[in-house]
């Protein structure tokens, strides 16, 4: 799918879209439009029942056909409510809305006249953008393994008319950045664990090297030499290669600022190892690499748009599986900070890959904060949903930003306690800690586990378990991953960190 940009013209046998408010008064050039038509378009809106209703609360549609004295071949009226008071969130809805609607109905040759939508919360290019985001996002598909009745379409070319269409053309790039970044996280999350496999989704942290990433890749051999056993230790029962990818982007201007950095989890499938899943669902944990997939997503989405920032994305790539060599519940291994770890259980893996992953990065780089991803508990799940993402911090300014980008983003974030109390339940009798607590907060005592490894460096655990994947079609995004975080870390970078 593309866009192409253009003047305020009606070109031949093209579909045009346009807008009118809640009243049915027309919007922007759907009025210059309405006026060629002889009152046409307005007149044939004038009745409610012309419409039809969207899943949605915020518009419905009604479809002209073979407008008088226009040479558009046909004519979608959108209406809209309320779109003073549109979000960003609002506008992604209504791009995605619109792709599915033209989709649909196989439309080619579409032309949409965005001008005369203001909303008091964002710009009149921004909300263009992120009309044209959703759309992009709308469009995803995943069917590289389909042999039957694959169907082949051509690529949708949309044309936005506008008296801005040159400063619209000019931010697309940044547009394409975020829908980039997004469809790589889906496809990576989305790959059967039997092709996207830790060395694999290593190769696709590399490839992000064409777009100016420095990356850098550690193979078992390196990571045994640094010491990092907790890592390697819920890898051992596979016969695929652990790995450590780590990506660098240096786009600010002071190329010594310290970084910031983000972390994913990735177990391209957790079986749970000895401590071995039920088999209901189970299919489903191909998307335990989400937080990874998140990362490598980010990381290609801030090169793509040249984002002024320096950021480092860091990822633990393995795979729980059983084997001989497989880690038993009650083994003892110890991690990259020295600290021992009593693994109790080694379905609760998520969190020792993360743990050498985050000292690693702290020690390595000396960020100025660090931000992990994991689908880590069933806990946040019970507690969340699917609406939520869990958020836990040992910094207030951190964790109010991102809360702050993901309400833009409409990628939710609740935040959690962490308290001494809470950490004391991860306390082994034999080690320096067990890698499950002792009571029932899962998703707390899993996120104190992981504040053990940050020391004092400004850090926040966002528990995707719940967001990374979806059984119902959304506005913008098909059944299956969703690639929650990418967007609001985007978002959180450019809104807080960029340039400064």
């Amino acid at each position: 799918m593309d866009f192409q940009f253009k003047p305020l013209i009606t070109e031949r046998d093209h579909i045009g879209v346009v807008f009118c408010d809640s009243k049915n008064r027309l919007l922007g050039y759907a009025k210059k439009l309405d006026q060629i038509s002889k009152k046409h378009i307005s007149t044939a809106i004038s009745n409610d029942t012309s419409f039809q209703r969207r899943k949605s609360k915020t518009f419905d549609y009604a479809i002209i056909h073979t407008p008088a004295n226009l040479k558009l071949s046909k004519v979608y009226v959108f209406r809209l409510s309320d779109y003073s008071k549109f979000s960003v969130r609002d506008f992604q809805i209504l791009g995605g809305h619109l792709y599915s609607l033209i989709s649909f109905y196989q439309e080619d040759k579409v032309g949409i006249y965005f001008d005369g939508i203001v909303s008091k919360n964002i710009s009149a290019l921004n909300s263009s953008s992120e009309m044209m985001l959703g759309s992009l996002l709308a469009s995803y598909k995943f069917d590289k393994y389909k042999t039957v009745n694959k169907k082949e379409k051509k690529p949708l070319k949309i044309k936005i008319y506008s008296s801005s269409y040159l400063r619209i053309e000019k931010n697309y790039p940044n547009v394409v950045a975020i829908a980039e970044g997004v469809t790589m996280t889906r496809n990576l999350v989305t790959e059967p664990p039997n092709f996207m496999t830790p060395p694999e989704i290593a190769k696709n942290a590399a490839s992000l090297e064409t777009y100016g990433v420095e990356v850098k890749i550690l193979g078992e051999k390196e990571m045994t030499k640094l010491g990092m056993g907790s890592l390697l230790s819920v890898g051992r029962g596979s016969e695929h290669e652990s790995k450590l990818a780590i990506m660098k982007w240096t786009g600010h201007k002071n190329k010594k600022k310290k970084p910031i950095a983000f972390i994913g989890k990735g177990v391209s499938f957790d079986t749970g190892g000895v401590s071995l899943k039920p088999a209901n669902g189970m299919q489903e944990m191909k998307y335990d690499m989400g937080g990874s997939g998140v990362v490598v997503g980010l990381m290609k989405t801030l090169a793509l748009r040249k984002a002024k920032v320096n950021a480092i994305g860091v990822v633990g790539l393995v795979e729980n599986h059983i084997g001989n060599m497989a880690t038993r519940p009650s083994d003892v291994v110890t991690s990259y900070s020295g600290q021992t770890i009593e693994v109790l259980n080694t379905d609760a893996e998520g969190r020792l890959v993360l743990a050498d992953a985050l000292w690693y990065t702290q020690e390595q780089y000396k960020p100025e904060f660090m931000v992990n991803l994991a689908t880590l508990t069933g806990a946040i799940v019970v507690a969340l949903g699917n609406e939520y993402a869990g958020l836990f911090s040992n910094n207030d300014k951190l964790s109010k930003q991102l809360e702050e980008s993901g309400k833009i983003e409409d990628e939710k974030l609740w935040r959690f306690p962490l308290h001494s109390n809470f950490d004391k339940m991860i306390n082994s009798p034999i080690a320096d800690m067990q890698n499950i607590g002792t009571g029932h907060p899962g998703s707390i005592t899993a996120a104190q586990f992981l504040q053990r490894f940050v020391n004092k460096t400004p850090w926040a655990h966002l528990d995707i378990a719940g967001t990374t994947w979806t059984k119902t079609l959304l506005p913008t995004s098909p059944k299956g991953s969703t690639a929650f975080g990418v967007k609001l870390l985007n978002r959180f970078v450019n809104k807080y960190y960029e340039g400064k």
